[in-house]
């Protein structure tokens, strides 16, 4: 069983346009709404996939409600800590080459005593769990520490600890020794402080917060694939994805993939980073923030290289 913990929720709301123009007025071809926060999605990719999981999330105000219905209505289990704010709601503009614009809410604040009540669910809800996977911004009132205690709660419960955050939240992170950590390209050279051009670039990234310690980095790198960086070397994955339809959520199917195929029976690296590019690849193909049922097909696809090219430039650097 995997928890997942998504400090500051949303709902989703995805408008499809043609194209987008700043300072005209645009008529939707489409819309649709999810639940949704990295850490929801994650959550939402394993329980359609028959993986079990669970996320542990705050809930206020009618939006909070909102994004309840919309979780029980994908069947998705969860446990929600009642706060005083509203949840927040995210509106992202696709067009149809998958381009996403996101504008993303600040969130509720939550207080000292709605933060320690979100990590006392977390241990409640985590008995028996494999991972527990810290995800996403931190709303208004939660410290920087925040992933730092989790990853504590996590070993509470004997499970691995995930992460996937940004910048100072992800540092402090860093020092609960967390098993995996999942950036972007985008992320990892903002949290390093630098740009990233090449393959090599972000590998020399990914070993500068393994040293602060983070045991491996899955990097996600959009049409460039995905890396792996541990202490036994570097793996890279990609696959082609002909007509890409959304890339909302991508990097969540990725994470949710990698972790689904570390409960493999053969568990091994490369599996879990095959599994983790096929399951963003599916991701790619649907519109929103919708999530896929990856099959056998998907898996194909994925083509895993233990030799990287790493003078490889980004197709978009970081």
């Amino acid at each position: 069983m995997i928890t997942t913990v998504t400090p500051n929720p949303s709902v989703d709301w995805t408008l499809e346009i043609p194209t987008l123009t700043r300072g005209l007025v645009h008529r939707i071809a489409a819309e649709h709404q999810e639940p949704s926060g990295k850490g929801v999605n994650v959550t939402r990719a394993l329980t359609v996939n028959g993986v079990r999981s669970v996320a542990v999330l705050p809930s206020g105000g009618t939006e909070g409600a909102e994004l309840e219905a919309l979780l029980a209505a994908e069947h998705v289990t969860y446990r929600a800590v009642r706060v005083t704010g509203s949840i927040r709601v995210n509106i992202s503009l696709t067009e149809p080459d998958g381009t996403a614009t996101k504008i993303n809410a600040l969130g509720p604040t939550l207080s000292d005593e709605e933060t320690d009540r979100l990590l006392i669910a977390v241990v409640d809800a985590s008995g028996g769990a494999v991972w527990v996977l810290g995800s996403g911004s931190l709303p208004r009132g939660v410290g920087e520490t925040f992933y730092a205690r989790l990853g504590e709660a996590a070993r509470q419960c004997g499970a691995r600890f995930a992460l996937d955050s940004i910048g100072a939240p992800l540092l402090a992170g860093l020092r609960a020794r967390p098993d995996v950590i999942k950036p972007n390209a985008e992320e990892l050279a903002h949290t390093v402080g630098r740009p990233l051009a090449t393959f090599g670039d972000a590998v020399a990234a990914a070993r500068d917060l393994g040293q602060l310690g983070a045991a491996t980095v899955v990097v996600s790198m959009g049409s460039d694939g995905a890396l792996l960086v541990d202490e036994e070397g570097v793996l890279h994955a990609e696959a082609f994805v002909a007509a890409p339809r959304s890339t909302v959520g991508a990097g969540d199917a990725l994470l949710a993939g990698y972790l689904a195929g570390t409960l493999m029976a053969d568990g091994e690296r490369a599996a879990a980073l095959r599994e983790a590019v096929a399951w963003a690849s599916g991701a790619l193909r649907l519109d929103g923030s919708r999530v896929p049922v990856i099959t056998e097909a998907d898996r194909a696809a994925v083509v895993v290289d233990d030799a990287p090219d790493l003078a490889r430039h980004l197709r978009q650097p970081a």
